[in-house]
């Protein structure tokens, strides 16, 4: 089974992609936060960085456009062919209303006839300019109800479409409630294209029942499961976690896991540091982090408002060392 690290706006940029990838393994390929090309303008600024091939050396990436005009599709995906990469992923998954009312992310799955077309002219025009170029798609399975699914899957099925992540819940459930596995079983009988799930997987059980039930998915996508236990898709690839059953192993395993999380930590601190000025933004990325990496401390409820109450880097420093020495098992 392959594992891809979803795309989380804020959270999975280069800085996080790279220090993830130094530290952990099992990850097949990271997707970017969605790139939003403005009408005739390209990518912003900061959307280049986060996809220039420098910022990205040795770290498997596929840039993820959000877009519901096909020349912009076009124009981005023939830029980032440019840079060298192999894929593009349309985004149809986005639930903000900011997005939705342009129509974009899953307010595209609301206009299904619309959607055929853009799909059309792309792969019509990227075929010809761009050969080789791979195009997948992130989807839900509706706007407002899982009854649009079968049409949706119909209009997907019609084009060479590399792979399909289908994240099981329509826009109006945002991510809230249960998955809707019933359109994910039509999707695992009657798609076409290589498909993979997303949504709701935070542990290793949840992934094997997922593995079970469908066992002819091409990969799994894992995004706050995979923050806030950034070995997740390691402990799913490497059997060698399984074969760690006696007392002594598991210490073994969790002082390894231990030493790898600290120096993860800290290479997303230097790199925020780097590129982010002032403490204030560092400090905010830092603790929006540790809103995922705390559920691992629960011993450390002291140490964790420290963090939160962080004005200076200092103070952060050493409220998240005490935290990162804590006795806490993080192996379970």
């Amino acid at each position: 089974m392959k594992y891809y690290f979803a795309p989380m706006e804020g959270i999975t940029g280069y800085v996080f992609r790279n220090a993830h990838h130094a530290c952990f393994s099992g990850v097949e390929r990271y997707y970017t936060p969605f790139l939003a090309p403005g009408s005739g303008k390209g990518f912003s600024s900061r959307e280049l960085r986060d996809i220039l091939p420098e910022n990205n050396r040795g770290t498997p990436v596929t840039p993820q456009v959000l877009t519901c005009r096909e020349e912009d599709f076009i124009k981005a995906s023939k830029t980032l062919a440019g840079y060298g990469y192999g894929e593009v992923n349309l985004n149809l998954g986005c639930p903000s209303g900011t997005v939705t009312a342009k129509g974009k992310g899953s307010g595209f799955l609301a206009d299904p006839e619309r959607l055929d077309r853009f799909l059309d002219c792309v792969f019509s025009e990227l075929s010809a300019s761009c050969p080789g170029l791979r195009i997948s798609i992130k989807t839900r399975i509706g706007y407002v109800s899982e009854e649009e699914f079968p049409a949706l899957l119909e209009i997907f099925n019609r084009y060479p479409v590399s792979g399909l992540i289908v994240h099981p819940r329509v826009r109006e459930d945002y991510y809230k409630g249960k998955p809707r596995m019933e359109a994910f079983r039509l999707a695992a009988g009657e798609s076409r294209i290589p498909l993979c799930y997303n949504g709701d997987i935070r542990s290793v059980s949840d992934a094997e029942n997922v593995e079970t039930e469908f066992p002819g998915l091409s990969a799994i996508m894992i995004g706050r499961g995979a923050v806030a236990c950034p070995w997740l898709m390691e402990q799913l690839k490497d059997g060698r976690w399984k074969r760690k059953t006696d007392e002594e192993a598991d210490e073994e395993t969790n002082e390894e896991l231990r030493r790898r999380f600290v120096k993860f930590h800290d290479m997303l601190l230097c790199g925020y540091q780097e590129v982010m000025p002032g403490d204030r933004n560092v400090l905010f990325k830092m603790k929006e982090l540790w809103d995922h990496f705390g559920s691992h401390f629960p011993e450390a409820a002291k140490e964790l408002k420290r963090i939160r109450k962080a004005q200076r880097i200092a103070e952060y420093q050493e409220a998240a060392r005490s935290v990162l020495q804590s006795g806490t098992a993080l192996y379970q």
